[in-house]
């Protein structure tokens, strides 16, 4: 380990050495593939292989994808010609008809004075129809998981419109035909080097959705992908790409509940008057007012049922935690009602009872999402409620008045079952990659650095800080152009070690945190 860090310091940090003729000038070690060969490099993986960034594939995001950069890294190394699928502008998204679909919008970007991100304008130039001729170096395919990239017909257009969906439009823009499948692709252009980055959609959909499945197919759902199946995918993909003597560089995952999309909004952010961004002002009349319509009666209603810790007496003074729905509790619907029965009537009080039967306010153990910050101070409609119809005051604010729904949150449990099948894909891939002798990426060290003191560089630090950290998009979950840059790095690093190159870092400094509303 100490050799290794040694090697690492000489070889990716400074890339010089002294000369024998005892001169003060440093000379560049010169760049070498050692025993790599990056003649014809492929990246496998995700929407971060493919550059996606602020809600949305575009060009600009594309170049600077982490696969891109190292292709320019491979080239003083003899690596050869690095081809991108690119989308048409730097809109994002997709059209059809001349008009943006729905669910894949415009690029995320912060308008005017504006405190939250919103999507570009403009309908993208990129029509969901439209096929590309030839392959492509880059395979980054966005939305897919470990075993999409094995699955034939992945990239079939028909699918794309089926319902529910069986393929990927990112895909079927340049799969080479509708049967093939992302693996087969890479295969038939004979890569001497290949990336795999894949996995973290394996747990993200779940994650994003709050932990509710949407179906219990791993393969049509946002469910967590079950062990026995990323293991067959991700072993058939470095068998495969390894069979023909290709050596290559993968990476594990890092814990995504790191990432900004499930820190930057507070379990606690309800005061009486703005205190801050991250606050949501209730107003202190209000506050009062709740205390003694709502609040109080709950309190001292679970206090009788024993499970008075649910709920305190929002504060006056300091922040307050968000209410929110915790299916992990015992239900005190029918206990609830029937307390209020007599105050409310039969009615009221069921509805009292079906609303915060599984109420608590939340903890430090839960993680609002970024999404859910929309949702905080929102009535409640027929739809979203639960109910079927749209509850009236007191009972018309999310978080304040009324839970935030499962798909709002993630408590302890979920957290869990996310980092379960986390450590269980990475000790998958570790063993894949110590197996076939594949350089390892630590990306899951790297985060954590990020979210706990951040990552220093020349003068600036990265965190993962949403939108000021420098690391992550404004979606919070795939990476700046910066962020892009590091990883880029830190493949280069284990590149370096595992096979002797002498592999340049790129200048982190030249690349920026956010786009702008217009790319040149």
């Amino acid at each position: 380990m100490i050799k290794n860090m040694k090697w690492l310091l000489l070889v990716s940090l400074t890339f010089v050495a002294c000369n024998n003729d005892d001169s003060d000038t440093p000379a560049e070690v010169p760049v070498v593939a050692g025993s790599a060969v990056f003649t014809k490099y492929i990246a496998l993986g995700d929407s971060f292989a493919a550059g996606y960034s602020d809600g949305a594939l575009f060009a600009k995001g594309q170049s600077n994808s982490y696969a891109n950069i190292l292709s320019q890294q491979f080239t003083a190394a003899g690596g050869g010609a690095f081809t991108t699928p690119l989308m048409l502008d730097n809109i994002g998204g997709f059209s059809s008809g001349g008009v943006q679909v729905a669910k894949f919008p415009t690029r995320l970007t912060f308008i005017g004075a504006t405190s939250s991100p919103a999507n570009v304008p403009g309908v993208s130039a990129t029509s969901i129809t439209t096929h590309l001729t030839g392959s492509f170096s880059n395979m980054g395919v966005p939305g897919a998981k470990s075993f999409h990239l094995i699955a034939p017909g992945y990239g079939n257009l028909a699918g794309v419109f089926a319902t529910p969906a069986t393929a990927n439009p990112y895909f079927a823009r340049f799969a080479s035909s509708s049967t093939t499948s992302v693996l087969a692709d890479a295969v038939a252009q004979a890569p001497t080097f290949f990336s795999l980055f894949i996995g973290g959609n394996d747990v993200l959909g779940y994650a994003t959705n709050g932990g509710v499945p949407t179906s219990q197919d791993p393969v049509l759902g946002d469910d967590i992908t079950p062990t026995a199946t990323f293991n067959f995918a991700y072993n058939t993909l470095v068998t495969t790409l390894t069979a023909n003597g290709a050596k290559g560089v993968v990476a594990n995952l890092p814990y995504i509940t790191t990432l900004p999309h499930f820190t930057t909004v507070p379990y606690n952010p309800l005061t009486a008057k703005s205190i801050g961004k991250n606050n949501e002002a209730v107003g202190l009349a209000t506050i009062k007012l709740l205390n003694a319509q709502l609040y109080g009666p709950l309190k001292q209603a679970l206090t009788a049922l024993g499970a008075g810790d649910r709920i305190n007496l929002l504060s006056e003074t300091a922040t307050s935690p968000l209410l929110i729905k915790d299916e992990t509790l015992p239900n005190l619907g029918a206990q609830l009602a029937s307390i209020f029965t007599p105050t409310l009537g039969a009615q009221t009080a069921g509805a009292y009872g079906a609303i915060f039967g599984q109420a608590r306010q939340a903890k430090t153990t839960d993680l609002i999402l970024l999404t859910t910050k929309d949702a905080i101070g929102a009535a409640p409609t027929a739809a979203n409620s639960g109910l079927g119809i749209a509850p009236a005051f007191p009972l018309n604010a999310f978080g304040i008045s009324f839970p935030l729904q499962d798909k709002h949150v993630l408590i302890p449990t979920e957290i869990a079952e996310i980092k379960t099948a986390t450590d269980a894909y990475n000790v998958i891939i570790a063993a894949a990659a110590e197996a076939k002798g594949l350089a390892f990426v630590d990306t899951r060290s790297v985060l954590t650095q990020l979210a706990s003191g951040g990552i220093r560089f020349g003068n600036f630090t990265m965190t993962s800080s949403y939108a000021v950290g420098g690391a992550f998009s404004l979606d919070g979950v795939h990476p700046s152009p910066r962020g892009y840059g590091l990883i880029a790095n830190i493949f280069i690093d284990a590149i370096n070690v595992k096979y002797g190159s002498t592999l340049r870092h790129v200048d982190l400094a030249l690349y920026p945190i956010q786009y702008p509303i217009t790319i040149q």
